[in-house]
């Protein structure tokens, strides 16, 4: 592409003329630019000359001509014509102006292509314009002609490459350094010699003798030596370093003993306070189980140091009496150890009826509370979304005026405000619980106006809680408690697994009986099995309950859809720990069940009887980490573990329940 296609003499407005129509240059004296330009301004007439339509439909490029130019260095060829502003040929006549007309090209224009030697055909083609100026992509000047040639550039604008999210750039690539080095070239030089007629002073001159000539064998000998001097102080530095480290891993683990002694040591003293203290104030049914336990002359040193004593002085009096005395007189002394035993189940009883009645309060609390709580959901964000409706406020409400109605040691006035509030909450709906309610409520009223004490009041008090308890557990008056009312509004739905408890001879839901795994028939409920242990056996079953709770919650997290552990009972458990691994790690051979745990012998399988260990907390960390058994422990501890669980395997065989997971058992044991 010429540089004279961009325009002529103006860059936006074309000149143009047809090559067929334009007179050739033929004189050999040419005017300039200059003098054309002058004779013009002389003439006043005015010529409006209009291109012929030839001259409209092709369009020739050129170079604008300077005034010092003549007409001559510019002659038209078949390749290149004469474009400029104010300049006509037309057979030698020069008008005195041109004509300059706003050439566009159309949208669309027609080609005529030749298909074949005799056939020619009309294309219509679209021009697409661009819709950005296209840059200076650089070019050359001919010398010869003076015609800028232009770099041709694409149309089409580039497609952004996708970023890859790192810096494909850098200031080292882009910016240059530049180093200035001087080179100095060699000088000739020349060395001045004494000779005849010229002196040469020798004052600076420096004498060189030879010194001891050093063989190979030598130098490798010192060299040799050299480097023995080095490996030495090496040597001595690096070990140095380390006795220094080994020092310091010693320092630490020392410290870190200490400390998991005192560690251990305060954990055991809270346990034993926290004993203490739940037998002092016993408060749940596993506080009890405990001090049942104690009463058990075969039981060991479990206790606090009160019911310890009382243990030790049993065994020993029972002793004295059967070695010392007879008849009548041994009767009478035992009677008189019955007698003392009994003064300590009364004592227990009173402690327990305490701690019932403040677990009922703690309960219904926890009862209305649950019934008030909003709904809660989690969005896909993780962010949990609270919504109050009718019901959970009409719960909250009633919660609210229980827990006033409820309190004790309250103001006069306080309490009538109190008891008004609970009739008109009451008196929304007629029947006979709301009448008698506000019957209640009328009398405790008209009693302190006639200032009763309070003491006198505590039964009608109870009477109006218990009866405002009961309406609140109506569905009718608190729609939100019938999805936690254990019993169920319609009473078909009771017949539904309901059993017949032959000790206490009542028909109870099927969770208040205790399922062991090689039970058949449904046996005793939960109370005459808790009353049988506390008159006869007096057993205490909380280390093993926490074992067992420790083994579901680390068998939940494997997430391997384990089941064995789910079916496995507290009696099972016991009876795994007491005669099949004798209530001690199989490692440490450590006694104290609190701080032992059931884990996988192999974790690659599921948890069964015939694939678990009795190791301590620290023991069981250590084994869950090992990656080959084989390696870690010797034939012999391994032997002695297969016979356990072939043991357990036996034992557990008997037991309807488990025979289903024996065989994939085996399989699982065989595949691995």
């Amino acid at each position: 592409m010429e540089n004279g296609e961009q325009g002529a003499c103006e860059p936006d407005g074309p000149f143009s003329a047809s090559p067929e129509n334009a007179s050739p240059v033929t004189a050999t004296s040419y005017p300039t630019s200059l003098e054309l330009k002058n004779s013009e301004r002389e003439k006043e007439t005015s010529q409006d000359a209009v291109l012929s339509e030839n001259v409209t439909n092709s369009t020739v490029t050129g170079s604008i001509i300077e005034d010092n130019k003549t007409l001559m260095w510019s002659v038209a060829t078949f390749h290149e014509a004469i474009q400029c502003e104010n300049l006509h040929l037309d057979l030698g006549h020069f008008p005195r102006k041109a004509v300059q007309q706003d050439y566009r090209m159309p949208d669309v224009i027609t080609v005529r292509v030749q298909t074949d030697p005799d056939t020619f055909q009309d294309v219509a083609v679209k021009i697409e314009r661009p819709t950005f100026r296209k840059p200076f992509l650089g070019g050359f000047k001919s010398r010869i002609t003076g015609v800028e040639f232009h770099n041709a550039g694409s149309q089409t604008i580039p497609r952004k490459r996708p970023e890859k999210g790192t810096t494909l750039f850098c200031r080292e690539t882009q910016t240059v350094f530049q180093k200035n080095k001087r080179q100095q070239t060699a000088n000739p030089t020349s060395t001045q010699m004494t000779k005849v007629g010229l002196y040469v002073s020798s004052v600076t001159d420096k004498l060189i003798t030879p010194g001891k000539y050093l063989t190979a064998e030598e130098y490798h000998k010192r060299r040799l030596e050299a480097v023995i001097v080095l490996q030495k102080y090496f040597r001595r530095w690096h070990a140095r370093n380390l006795v220094q480290k080994l020092k310091e891993e010693k320092r630490l683990r020392l410290a870190w003993e200490a400390q998991e002694e005192l560690r251990k040591k305060k954990e055991k003293e809270d346990k034993v306070r926290r004993e203490r203290e739940r037998r002092l104030n016993p408060k749940t049914k596993e506080d009890f189980e405990l001090l049942y336990h104690a009463l058990e002359w075969r039981s060991s040193g479990f206790l606090s140091t009160e019911y310890q004593w009382h243990n030790t002085w049993r065994q020993e009096e029972i002793e004295r009496i059967n070695a010392t005395l007879t008849g009548a007189e041994r009767k009478a002394a035992l009677c008189g150890l019955l007698e003392e035993e009994a003064q300590l189940i009364a004592s227990i009883g009173r402690h327990k009826l305490n701690a019932d009645e403040e677990n009922q309060h703690k309960a219904v609390l926890h009862f209305l509370s649950k019934c008030a709580q909003p709904k809660r959901w989690k969005a896909y964000d993780g962010k949990t979304t609270e919504m109050d409706t009718l019901y959970t406020l009409r719960a909250r409400e009633l919660l609210e005026i229980y827990r006033s109605v409820s309190m004790n040691d309250i103001p006069q006035d306080e309490r009538v405000d109190v008891l008004l509030t609970l009739r008109r909450t009451v008196e929304e709906h007629a029947c006979e619980l709301t009448k008698e309610i506000v019957e209640l409520i009328d009398r405790e009223v008209d009693l302190m106006s006639r200032e009763v004490k309070e003491c006198n009041l505590e039964g009608l008090r109870k009477r109006i809680c218990t009866l405002f308890l009961q309406y609140i557990k109506t569905p009718k008056f608190n729609p939100e408690v019938a999805k936690i009312l254990k019993v169920p509004p319609d009473p078909l739905k009771c017949y539904k697994n309901v059993n017949f408890c032959r000790s206490c001879e009542n028909y109870l839901p099927s969770t208040e009986f205790p399922v062991p795994a090689n039970s058949r028939t449904i046996g005793r409920c939960h109370l005459c099995c808790k009353l049988d242990n506390e008159a006869r056996q007096r057993e205490s079953f909380l280390k093993y309950r926490l074992i067992l709770e420790n083994l579901r919650k680390s068998e939940a997290d494997y997430h391997d859809d384990t089941k064995i552990v789910f079916l496995v009972q507290l009696q099972d458990l016991q009876y795994m720990i007491e005669n099949i691994w004798g209530c001690q790690s199989a490692l440490s051979a450590c006694s104290d069940l609190c701080d032992l745990v059931m884990v996988r012998w192999d974790k690659q399988q599921e948890w069964s009887p015939w694939n678990t260990i009795l190791l301590t907390k620290d023991e069981a960390d250590a084994h869950i980490k090992l990656c080959n058994l084989q390696e870690a422990y010797e034939a012999a501890f391994i032997h002695r573990i297969k016979q356990k669980h072939i043991r357990a395997k036996k034992y557990f065989a008997q037991i309807p329940a488990m025979t289903s997971f024996l065989p994939r058992s085996n399989k699982q044991a065989n595949a691995s």
